[in-house]
């Protein structure tokens, strides 16, 4: 056997299976390029409500979600993104597509459990000062 008939047995499937794994590595790289659809909360106003906003979306139409506030649907902008003033403060979802896009930022109420126990402590802080203050 040739020396060039050895090395075409040999590379045939080498080449043979790069061009099977191309087309899977494009499309996958491609799939990683996409841009990654955001959601945030942001700017609590006097009124308590928020400014929601987000982007890296596809144009057109979304259902904005929540389990203790007002949602519906709304449209992304041709740029992707969308923002909404004045808005309830609660946790929020944006979907488009089946795709969910959990708003973050959330804050809670303003007043949380964790300030109302340091709170509490730093009343009872003042309690204990006051009296030491008074007994002498």
């Amino acid at each position: 056997m040739s020396n060039r008939r050895m090395r075409l047995l040999l590379l045939t499937p080498v080449m043979a299976g790069s061009f099977l794994v191309a087309p899977a590595a494009l499309a996958w790289s491609g799939a990683l390029a996409a841009p990654a659809a955001t959601c945030s909360i942001s700017g609590v106003f006097e009124n308590g409500k928020v400014h929601l906003s987000g982007g890296g979306f596809t144009p057109g139409q979304a259902f904005l979600s929540s389990p203790t506030a007002a949602g519906g649907s709304f449209t992304i902008a041709e740029n992707g993104g969308f923002q909404m003033m004045n808005v309830e403060n609660a946790r929020y979802t944006v979907t488009q597509a089946n795709q969910h896009t959990e708003c973050s930022g959330f804050k809670g109420a303003t007043t949380n459990q964790d300030e109302m126990t340091q709170n509490d402590q730093n009343q009872n802080d003042q309690n204990d000062n006051g009296g030491d203050q008074d007994g002498s």
